[in-house]
């Protein structure tokens, strides 16, 4: 191998083999973005948690939010960023809103257990973007307010479920407010889009509208409409959520990564509040087996160490990018 290359160099051909790693990193690159797109979705079923957060978390959010507010100054570029980390979310929520919602149904504390590892796992690499600052009572009331709104956000009270199958003209124009204020949950780090849904009554009926009627293929026009504008909504409010984010990211870095750990944070106790709220008829249950609490351990040991090694195998795959080739 090594007599081909210096061949070639002596012929003054180039050697094809960076241009061989670089396709491969590109390859392995964006099959990692949809995986980490998988998890964002994820996030995005589960009330409480937001998919802002996991992508904070896997180190992609100011990627992430810089490729959706230059998505008209930089369409290709931004399209090329943004395309795997949407598949991924597309299939982590087509492969996943069953079973997740089986499991918040039947084991709720486990299965929130595992994502509550997954989401504290990660946080050391929010915590290394803060070294080197000095810390002021600014930092601080940048963390502790996000973390309190952030907390508080579960114990607002519930509306009653709306019926998506009766709405007015109106009531269309409202789905797409509630799509932009759920894009919340894509964007803004520990703010969770569907526990807002579920605050505002339109969780449940949506998750219904999907797993009881679209994919058994009743009532598709109203469904098809319904899910339209939801996402009309969350196109808009995610674009003017990034343009904002990437502002303060750029103006005040340490600042707005203070506030995203102290929403992150914030929402480990809300995403358990609004759990045990969903499962207020079985709670008698929950306590009557020590294995229901062995495995709700074991599933949050489980979801830290994934957390850890996703977060680690990333910070290998930046420093392998940096070294130059050949």
């Amino acid at each position: 191998m090594e007599e081909k290359q210096n061949e070639n160099s002596q012929n003054g051909l180039p050697n094809s083999e960076p241009e061989e790693e670089k396709k491969q990193n590109r390859i392995i690159g964006f099959l990692s973005d949809i995986l980490r797109g998988v998890a964002i979705g994820v996030a995005f079923i589960i009330p409480g948690f937001s998919g802002g957060s996991v992508a904070a978390i896997l180190g992609i959010y100011e990627r992430l939010v810089g490729a959706i507010a230059d998505i008209f100054k930089h369409f290709k570029q931004s399209f090329i960023t943004l395309l795997p980390i949407a598949i991924g979310m597309l299939l982590g929520i087509a492969a996943l809103i069953l079973p997740i919602q089986w499991g918040l149904r039947h084991y709720p504390i486990p299965t929130v257990m595992l994502f509550v590892g997954l989401a504290l796992g990660g946080l050391p690499s929010i915590t290394e973007k803060l070294k080197g600052a000095k810390f002021s009572w600014k930092y601080a009331l940048a963390c502790a307010v996000p973390l309190i709104a952030a907390a508080s956000l579960s114990f607002l009270p519930l509306a009653g479920d709306v019926n998506l199958f009766e709405l007015s003209v109106g009531g269309y124009f409202l789905l797409i407010l509630i799509g932009a204020v759920g894009s919340c949950a894509l964007v803004v780090p520990g703010i969770s889009g569907s526990m807002l849904l579920l605050i505002f009554g339109y969780y449940n009926p949506v998750v219904a509208l999907v797993t009881d009627h679209l994919l058994h293929g009743a009532d598709v026009g109203i469904c098809i409409a319904v899910l339209a504008c939801l996402a009309v909504g969350v196109v808009a409010g995610f674009f003017a959520i990034s343009v904002l984010m990437k502002f303060l990211l750029k103006k005040y870095p340490r600042g707005t990564y203070y506030a995203i750990l102290g929403f992150i944070v914030g929402s480990v106790p809300a995403v358990f509040v609004s759990t045990i709220r969903e499962a207020a008829p079985e709670l008698s249950a929950l306590y009557s087996s020590p294995w229901y609490w062995v495995i709700a351990v074991l599933l949050f040991a489980v979801g830290v160490a994934l957390s850890f090694l996703l977060v680690r195998y990333a910070k290998k795959k930046e420093k392998k990018e940096e070294k130059p080739l050949g």
